[in-house]
C-alpha cells in the first residue's frame, strides 16, 4: 500500500546551473554510537565551519535490505524542497523487519542525542540548530522524539500509524492487504479485541501531549481512509494540547500520502517553519 512502503525512483542529478551559487557538498555514508546503539546514517553537509542540521526519518519499508533506497529518497526529497543550501542533512536509518513497530524509537533518540552531544566533534562541524523532519513512519518517529528532546522544530509528513486497534483489526478483518508490523505486533499480543490496549499504547494517537518544541503537521487530503480515517482525531488532540509548544496544521487539498514533497503549495510553509527559527 502506498502509505506503507513509499520508495520513489530518484534522478541523482543536480542542476549544472545552481553549481557556482551554492556551496559544495557531499555526501557519505557513516555509523555512529550512541547509549550503546550503532545506527547507520547518511550524511550531506555543506564545506563549511558551522551548520544547521535537518535530521531525517523514512516512511515504512517490508524488508530492511529497503532502508538505504529508503533513507537515500528522503534525504532527497526534503534536500529538494528546502529552499537552504547551506543546511547538513541527515537520514537515519532505523531498523523494520525484526523489531515491534515503535521500539525503533531508541534507535532515533541515539541518532538524535548523537548529533546534540558528538556530531560536532566527530564530524569536524560546528552544529547550530536542528529540525527533525519525518514522513509517514518517520513523521511517527519524530512526533514520538518531540515528546522525549527539545530541538529548534519538527516536521511530519503524514505521520503514523495513528491507530493501530483500528488499523490492524481491519487486517484480522480481512478488509486491509496485511502488514508486517500488524503481523509482529499480533504474533505477540494476540489480536487486537483480545488486547487493545497493547497496540493503542503504540498508536501515534497515544503521543499527541507534551511536545518540547514547535512542530508542523502536513496531511494530504486524498491521503488513503485508513489514515483519513484517524486524522481528524490526531488533529484535534494535537491542537487541544495544553502541554505542547506550538502545533501547527498544514492540510493539503489534492495531496495523497507525500504530498509535502509532491504538492508545490506545501513547500511554502515548511521553509517558512524552518526560517522562522
Amino acid at each position: 500500500m502506498r502509505h506503507l512502503i513509499w520508495i520513489t525512483l530518484l534522478l541523482f542529478s543536480c542542476k549544472k546551473e545552481n553549481t557556482a551559487e551554492t556551496p559544495a557538498t557531499s555526501r557519505e555514508n557513516r555509523k555512529i554510537t550512541y547509549n550503546n546503539q550503532t545506527i547507520d546514517i547518511i550524511l550531506e553537509k555543506p564545506a563549511a565551519a558551522s551548520a544547521d542540521v535537518l535530521m531525517v526519518f523514512h516512511g515504512s519499508v517490508a524488508f530492511d535490505r529497503d532502508l538505504m533506497t529508503a533513507a537515500n529518497t528522503t534525504l532527497d526529497q526534503f534536500k529538494n524542497i528546502l529552499d537552504r543550501k547551506d543546511m547538513m542533512i541527515i537520514s537515519v536509518i532505523y531498523p523494520q523487519e525484526n523489531v515491534l513497530l515503535g521500539d525503533n524509537i531508541v534507535v532515533g533518540e541515539a541518532a538524535l542525542l548523537w548529533l546534540k552531544n558528538k556530531a560536532s566533534q566527530e564530524l569536524g562541524i560546528q552544529v547550530k540548530k536542528i529540525f527533525l523532519g519525518g514522513h509517514s513512519q518517520g513523521g511517527y518517529m519524530v512526533t514520538r522524539l518531540n515528546t522525549l528532546h527539545a530541538t529548534n522544530g519538527v516536521i511530519a509528513n503524514a505521520p503514523g500509524p495513528f491507530n493501530l486497534v483500528y488499523r490492524c483489526g481491519l487486517e484480522e478483518a480481512g478488509t486491509a492487504q496485511a502488514s508486517s508490523f500488524c503481523t509482529r505486533l499480533r504474533n505477540t499480543y494476540g489480536i487486537t479485541t483480545s488486547n487493545p490496549a497493547a497496540y493503542f499504547n503504540r498508536s501515534l494517537l497515544n503521543f499527541t501531549k507534551g511536545f518540547k518544541s514547535d512542530i508542523i503537521f502536513f496531511q494530504g487530503l486524498n491521503d488513503s481512509p485508513i489514515q483519513m480515517y484517524s486524522w481528524p482525531v490526531f488533529k484535534q488532540e494535537v491542537q487541544n494540547c495544553s502541554t505542547c509548544q506550538q502545533v501547527q496544521i498544514v492540510e493539503i487539498p489534492g495531496g495523497e500520502h507525500p504530498a509535502l514533497f509532491e504538492i508545490p503549495s506545501a513547500r511554502a510553509p515548511f521553509n517558512n517553519f524552518i526560517n522562522s527559527r
